[in-house]
């Protein structure tokens, strides 16, 4: 076997002696040997090459733990050699941080390395730069951003799904690292894991990874639960031992008996799995019995179902919690047999049956087949995988059909969180159907094709017709009547189906079919809105204006905005005050220095001679000049993160607006020039301030409506300085509320906990 010998390039004289970290030449050693026990080519020399140039762009660079910074690419790209992936995917994991950290570039790694592992190097290097959550409650703008970002890394993942195999290692490592972060990245980054990454490791297939993800996430996002269930569980630990090994011993005895050939293992769930399982079924530990699973591994799937007559034989089975993962396989490909026995104790447990090919896969997940394989031709195999990745091509689809990134971000999260319990079902001709618990036959319709579920008038199952609201259930024959005369699905559907997929699609068809008549509708309340505010919007529709309303609202083109204002999704006073507001700032008439000058030894003038209104520390700088003495004007009430404007006023100083305020907007031409630019100092400066703002809710009227927008409010702890309420003889309420908030995102937590509440039809702000 070849060997190619690796200079030392680890001087570990820079780290104190108190510290015993590992050397990472021996980490390298322990990384070729991984390699060279499933790779079947003893050329090590680009992985040599690799770790040389790693060690040289990391040389000076050391983690938070103090350890030199090349033990965490030697880490990543070990657990990627546990995997048993290719050599370019090992390559590429010692080179993942490289491209930040040296004059390296792509073209050099395509020289050095091939275009294989440069492509993977710049995918996770992308990667690296997308911040993909934020900390505690997320503004609109963080949630658009978020979504966008998630864009990416699917295109990513959709180039060469290699690169995500690399980010989840590198998860990986800095999860088992965590330690050595603040309790604040902590929380955040097991955050992120929980809700990104792990679904993505299930959604591949690779319970290696997320098993650990899983319980790495728990221990830092609920410390106080993971410790107690280790603890608990590490208590009768001898006891379990000796009951799993029991039924081991038993369950190998019966199938050697049998004449099959098989591998018996038995093991305690991880705590993640024992965790949900708890919070679910709103147990105690205590309560939660089959903690255990045994895991029988054979040769062939004929070996699965005799193995599994002789445990039936020795055990009886709990009806209803037999699974037959191998006839339909999850949507990963997870093969197994699952069935939950009654011990001779009486204490339930879990037998998992399955063959070693299937159990690889199940470990492995895709990555058990982007091993070293050669084709005929010399190609790689992956294109086999193509039918694992069917979520994937999914996601992609939905991104093509939606402008709205803040829809694709609510599917996204419901669709990676759907992948726990599902139900089988079959088509007239037998195809099986792989659906979430509680799909209704609607589900079952658009899992088929969009046109049969927009066609859809009817259904039978197992020959029987059913209301469209039927849970389907394991084993059901389902046929699905369609009709050329439908007219459509009913938006009442959105409320019964159960998968992301069929939502996405009713509401594709409800967005097509209605586009032209909302779009017609937005153009229409555009211009009544200008008519009465007496704007000309013509002057406002040019492309830089409406680029501007698109990049905000996260729309990918006019028509989409004009159709979001049409069904009501946005306010057209918000698009035509925005649009207005840059134009005003693109045409105000600049003042003068002498002009800004005396305005403001006028407005000092006027303050020195009035009470102030205000701390002196007002939090708004005017013109440049900070700790300026001016007013909030009551028309509008803005509040920090608003986008204002100071207006000179005629011996009362400076007043601050918003600027979508009415009497801004409708300033005759020759007050303009009394406008003055002003804005928001840093939060820090305004963070401790509170600011009177004024909203107007819009509800149907009905008892204890009152109750519940005060009991919103104190929750929030929000002061309410007044609330005035009058119902209209239709039972429209219209109540104006005034309070006081310290930034305009506490103002849309606010707005967004009222919006919630029963009867709330509408919220606005006063705008003058």
């Amino acid at each position: 076997m070849t060997e190619e010998k690796v200079d030392v390039i680890f001087d570990d004289s820079k780290i104190s002696k108190s510290q015993e970290f590992v050397n990472p030449d021996e980490l390298y050693q322990d990384l070729i040997k991984r390699v060279q026990k499933y790779h079947p080519s003893d050329d090590i020399s680009m992985i040599a090459k690799a770790y040389r140039i790693a060690g040289d762009a990391h040389k000076d660079q050391f983690r938070k733990s103090g350890e030199p910074y090349i033990i965490h690419p030697l880490n990543v790209a070990i657990i990627l050699a546990d995997l048993e992936l290719d050599k370019e995917t090992i390559v590429a994991g010692i080179l993942h941080d490289v491209v930040e950290d040296t004059i390296m570039t792509e073209e050099d790694l395509k020289r050095e390395f091939g275009d294989d592992v440069a492509l993977l190097v710049d995918g996770v290097t992308k990667l690296e730069k997308i911040p993909l959550s934020g900390s505690g409650e997320q503004s609109d703008a963080k949630l658009e951003m978020q979504a966008e970002n998630l864009r990416k890394m699917f295109l990513a993942m959709a180039k060469d799904i290699r690169v995500i195999m690399i980010k989840l290692a590198d998860r990986l490592h800095n999860m088992r690292t965590l330690k050595y972060k603040n309790p604040e990245s902590q929380q955040r980054i097991a955050k992120e894991t929980l809700e990104i990454y792990c679904p993505i490791a299930q959604r591949l297939g690779i319970s290696k990874l997320k098993i650990e993800l899983d319980d790495l996430s728990l221990k830092y996002l609920e410390p106080d639960i993971y410790y107690d269930l280790v603890d608990k569980i590490a208590v009768r630990k001898s006891v379990r031992e000796k009951y799993i090994q029991g039924i081991v011993d038993e369950v190998s005895e019966h199938i050697a008996n049998a004449g099959i050939k098989a591998k018996v293992d038995g093991r305690v769930k991880h705590f993640f799995s024992i965790y949900k399982k708890m919070k679910n079924q709103n147990k105690t530990l205590d309560q939660i019995y089959d903690l255990f699973a045994v895991r029988i591994i054979v040769d062939s799937v004929k070996d699965c179902y005799a193995a599994l007559g002789v445990i039936h034989e020795m055990y009886k089975p709990i009806p209803g919690r037999f699974k037959d993962y191998i006839a339909m396989p999850k949507a990963n490909m997870y093969q197994s047999l699952h069935t939950t026995l009654i011990g001779s104790n009486g204490q339930p447990f879990e037998i998992q049956i399955r063959t070693f090919e299937m159990h690889k896969a199940a470990e492995y997940g895709i990555a058990a087949h982007w091993k070293y394989k050669e084709a005929s031709d010399g190609k790689k195999v992956e294109a086999q995988e193509e039918e694992k990745l069917v979520w994937l091509r999914q996601i992609l689809e939905w991104q093509r059909d939606m402008s709205d990134n803040r829809e694709f971000m609510n599917l996204l999260k419901n669709d990676l969180d759907l992948f726990s319990d599902n139900v089988y079902c079959f088509t007239p001709s037998g195809e099986v159907k792989n659906l979430p618990a509680g799909s209704t036959p609607i589900d079952f319709a658009y899992s088929i094709h969009s046109a049969v579920g927009n066609k859809m008038v009817g259904a039978r199952v197992n020959g029987k017709l059913v209301t469209i609201d039927y849970e389907i259930k394991n084993g059901d024959r389902i046929e699905i009547i369609t009709s050329q005369n439908s007219k459509g699905p009913s938006r009442d559907w959105l409320n019964v189906v159960k998968s992301t997929q069929a939502k996405n699609k009713i509401n594709q068809w409800f967005k097509a079919e209605l586009k032209e008549d909302n779009i017609l509708k937005g153009k229409e309340l555009l211009s009544a809105y200008c008519k009465i505010k007496s704007i000309n919007f013509s002057n406002l529709l040019t492309q830089e204006y409406m680029d501007a309303v698109m990049r905000k609202y996260g729309f990918r083109d006019w028509e989409s905005v004009l159709a979001a204002i049409g069904h009501g999704a946005l306010k057209e006073g918000q698009i035509v005050n925005k649009m207005q507001e840059l134009y005003d700032r693109s045409h105000r008439k600049e003042m003068t220095n002498e002009e800004v000058l005396a305005s403001i030894a006028e407005a000092g003038n006027a303050a020195a001679h009035k009470p102030p209104m205000m701390k002196s520390k007002s939090g708004i700088v005017v013109k440049g000049i900070a700790d300026l003495s001016v007013r909030f004007s009551k028309c509008c009430s803005p509040v920090p993160g608003d986008e204002i404007v100071g207006f000179v006023t005629r011996g009362r100083g400076i007043s601050i607006h918003r600027t979508d305020c009415v009497n801004m907007m409708n300033l005759p031409e020759i007050e303009r020039a009394r406008l003055i630019d002003a804005e928001w100092q840093a939060p820090e400066h305004t963070a401790s301030e509170k600011y009177t703002t004024e909203i107007i809710i819009y509800a149907n009227n009905r008892n204890g409506l009152l109750a519940d927008i005060s009991r919103a409010l104190t929750e929030k702890n929000i002061d309410i300085i007044s609330m005035n309420t009058r119902t209209s003889k239709q039972g429209l309420a219209t109540m104006q509320t005034t309070f006081e908030v310290s930034s305009r995102e506490e103002l849309n937590r606010v707005i967004d906990k009222i919006r919630s509440i029963e009867s709330v039809i509408d919220i606005e702000r006063t705008t003058g």
